[in-house]
């Protein structure tokens, strides 16, 4: 009897958790494929990620508390000490040589999660010295952040043609290529797969019915966003039913002045596991334009509003609510701009726009698609 595919997958959130949620939607895909899956997290828990169906590995969590990635910090946020460290790279080699995988997955890595290098290259080294050698594929999404030091990203090419088989870009280059954020991205053509946006299933629309859904993505970094929004929705007393969702990782403090603060029709909460069926039926969502975020919004068909984080030099957010703001799905309000008369003022903007008049011709079959050209890649190993 031929043994399953065996698939370790590698993932470190640190601010938000659109890294955890791509991650966890692909490795139940992959599991649905016949795939052994050990998903292996690096971050703070957060409840319903991965789900019961995924094996899971968490090491010993690391974040970052400021919003600018200066340092990492352990679960009780404190600054990571040497022996921290060392136990999660020790902890994550002993997976490795238990689960004996037959592919390796890094995420983001080695275009993002620099600061992770202490366990991933001790890694990477274990993979090349293992016969038979795994595979090993990064798992990326479209649109990566913009770096200052041409360097770092020679380094990158580097890495990936001496190491990696395959680079998995989860979106559709008709809307961000590789390229576009990337600029050395044709150096490694070769070994570029491009896997549609990696979206949950379409959801029914929830019994709820909100005027509009608020997100803060995990919250460590969304204050501004949903006080904005708080304020934005006295000024807006026409629209009757808001949901603000804060996020998990909102300092207490900042949730405690929110409830003080809301007007009557504000519902305030910190995490709902039916996001996407509430976007379902909501008249608009407004949020920051990360990449699951963007994704629930664009399989729920729902108005949006797009508030991108950009504090510490962060592009990424911004780039992908522009392209969207240019194809008439979203309105971007930037975050230098943010405050509730503005949000109020461009609420109305997003509601006179009509999503359905938007073709939509982006791919949203990222984690079935991911699945298949990893059995794919086994297979032809198998073969060859």
């Amino acid at each position: 009897m031929t043994q399953p595919t065996s698939v370790l997958f590698y993932v470190q959130h640190l601010l938000g958790i659109g890294h955890l949620a791509r991650a966890s939607r692909i490795a139940l895909a992959l599991k649905n494929r016949g795939m052994a899956v050990t998903l292996v997290t690096g971050g703070l828990p957060v409840k319903g990620f991965p789900g019961p169906e995924v094996k899971h590995v968490a090491l010993p969590p690391l974040a970052v508390g400021d919003g600018q990635f200066s340092g990492l910090h352990d679960a009780e946020g404190h600054p990571a000490t040497p022996a921290y460290l060392e136990a999660r790279r020790d902890l994550l080699l002993r997976t490795f040589d238990k689960v004996r995988p037959d592919i390796v997955i890094t995420e983001a890595f080695p275009f993002g999660r620099r600061k992770l290098r202490f366990e991933l290259m001790p890694l990477i080294a274990a993979i090349e010295a293992r016969q038979p050698r795994p595979l090993l594929v990064v798992s990326l999404r479209d649109i990566l952040q913009e770096r200052g030091k041409p360097e770092r990203d020679a380094e990158t090419v580097d890495l990936v043609l001496r190491h990696y088989d395959r680079v998995l870009v989860h979106g559709d280059p008709a809307f961000a290529a590789l390229e576009d954020s990337f600029p050395p991205a044709p150096r490694i053509a070769h070994k570029v797969a491009y896997t549609g946006l990696v979206v949950p299933p379409k959801p029914a629309p929830s019994p709820e019915r909100h005027d509009v859904v608020v997100s803060a993505g995990g919250g460590a970094v969304g204050a501004q966003l949903v006080g904005a929004a708080v304020k934005a929705a006295r000024l807006r007393p026409d629209l009757a039913r808001w949901l603000v969702i804060t996020g998990p990782n909102l300092p207490q403090a900042d949730y405690d002045r929110l409830e003080r603060d809301a007007p009557p029709n504000v519902t305030l909460c910190r995490f709902r596991t039916d996001f996407a069926s509430l976007l379902a039926s909501a008249r608009l969502s407004i949020s920051q334009s990360g990449y699951n975020t963007v994704a629930d919004i664009l399989q729920a068909g729902c108005r949006a509003l797009l508030v991108p984080f950009a504090a510490g030099g962060e592009t990424e957010q911004t780039t992908r609510a522009q392209k969207l703001e240019q194809s008439g799905r979203a309105v971007m309000l930037p975050e230098a701009q943010l405050d509730g008369p503005a949000m109020a003022l461009a609420i109305d903007r997003a509601l006179a726009q009509d999503p359905a008049a938007v073709p939509a011709e982006r791919a949203t079959d990222g984690a079935a698609r991911t699945a298949e050209i990893l059995a794919e890649m086994a297979a032809d190993r198998l073969r060859g």
